[in-house]
């Protein structure tokens, strides 16, 4: 077995492993290490070719590739150490990582501090519960974007959409781009899933129709699928009887979630949030194990790179704290709260008696205008701002002063046009 040492390990070399490796050596980290499963870094935005990313960093639109070849240069520019096609099978307790690959067999790595940047999966086609068989031709959008953008591959000529995702919008743009005839997406809440942006520019701007509260309730076909059966919801959920319409196609796009992939952090003891499906974190980013941090979709599925980017920063600065011995082995914790319209708040717990600037990321239960966020401290407030408009797809973000003496209450307000 190959053994290594190092300061700070990153579990995933996608944009969120990327910056938190290069924020560790802006730190002062000494030995900073990648780890990752596929043949070369970038995780999912090796295959996003559309543009829309870096806005906010780097104030231009940039394709996905763009993006993290930004990352992935200064990275080959630095002495961070890389391992890719390597899959991680265990993190245990006291921060060491087993793993293996086809040059060095199994590998151990005992690391200071460890951040898990694993990003997250598609929900599948077993996990939507479709009735029929499971033909060929029922695909992820993700595959399905992996199979045009990269391997080439038209994986078929009539394609049905179901759910509303960002990624289910931007493939269906992407298939009318390749000819295959999108016949509309379908989706089973009464609002959409995805950005705004992403409606407007993928699916009005070319025709294709958004059916909410509709879903598909049966595959037709056996080895290869012929057509579905799309049908109208009530606000239960309900398949409402005489609604059903046949479709035919020959490809059945899901874009119906993803889910934070926490099987190494479950394995290690790391304790998750119920609504994030991520670890729950502190203001370091600091999951329940100490030494062991969170950062990108991993935490909490975010709709913006840069945000991704952001919190593996975040995860970095903190993971350098704990090195140094800045952080407590068992600090005591507060608590941010969620309360009115929002869902959910990460970080979800603060260090008590810690006064510093907080980022905090967070999502609303139901669309809203003329929303107001309040957070307030103990009983002082300590920020508020108004949004003309939020929505459940789109992360809020905001940073504010506490001082660690009291829970953080965050609040979004009802506007004059809540629905």
């Amino acid at each position: 077995m190959n053994d290594y040492k190092v300061d700070i390990a990153v579990i995933g070399g996608g944009p969120a492993g990327m910056a938190a490796a290069l924020e560790a050596k802006k730190q002062g980290a000494g030995t900073v290490m990648i780890i990752e499963r596929d043949v070369e870094l970038g995780g999912i935005l090796q295959q996003c070719i559309h543009d829309g990313f870096g806005l906010h960093r780097f104030q231009k639109r940039m394709a996905g590739t763009e993006y993290a070849q930004v990352f992935v240069d200064d990275i080959e520019s630095s002495d961070i150490w890389v391992l890719t096609d390597t899959m991680v099978l265990e993190v245990t307790q006291d921060r060491v990582i087993y793993a293996c690959n086809n040059r060095d067999g199994m590998v151990e790595i005992r690391a200071g501090a460890i951040i898990l940047a694993m990003g997250c999966r598609e929900r599948t086609a077993s996990q939507v519960l479709i009735y029929g068989y499971r033909p060929a031709g029922v695909l992820t959008a993700g595959a399905v974007q992996r199979y045009i953008n990269i391997e080439g591959y038209l994986p078929g000529r009539k394609a049905v959409i179901l759910g509303s995702g960002d990624i289910g919008l931007i493939m269906a743009r992407r298939m009318t781009l390749e000819h295959i005839d999108v016949q509309g997406v379908y989706e089973v809440m009464q609002s959409p899933g995805g950005l705004t942006r992403n409606i407007v520019q993928c699916l009005d701007d070319y025709g294709i129709p958004l059916h909410l509260s509709t879903t598909v309730t049966k595959i037709h076909g056996k080895k290869r699928i012929e057509g579905v059966t799309v049908a109208r919801v009530d606000e239960n959920r309900r398949v409402i009887p005489g609604t059903e319409n046949y479709i035919e196609c020959d490809l059945l796009v899901l874009a119906v979630g993803l889910i934070p992939e926490n099987e190494l952090s479950i394995k290690a003891g790391i304790e998750l949030d119920s609504r994030t499906k991520g670890p729950v974190l502190d203001n370091n980013f600091m999951t329940s194990v100490p030494g062991i941090f969170a950062a990108g979709n991993v935490a909490v599925v975010f709709d913006l790179v840069d945000y991704v980017s952001q919190s593996g920063e975040i995860a970095a600065r903190g993971a350098m704290k704990y090195l140094r011995g800045q952080i407590h082995e068992t600090p005591k914790y507060l608590k941010t709260i969620p309360a009115g319209n929002v869902n959910f708040v990460v970080p979800q717990r603060l260090v008590a008696g810690c006064a510093c600037r907080t980022q905090l990321f967070m999502r609303v239960k139901s669309p809203d205008k003329k929303a107001q966020l309040v957070c307030g401290e103990g009983q002082a407030q300590i920020f508020q701002r108004k949004y003309p408009f939020v929505a459940p797809p789109e992360m809020i973000s905001c940073t504010v002063d506490v001082t660690g003496t009291g829970d953080v209450t965050v609040t979004m307000k009802e506007g004059e046009n809540h629905g």
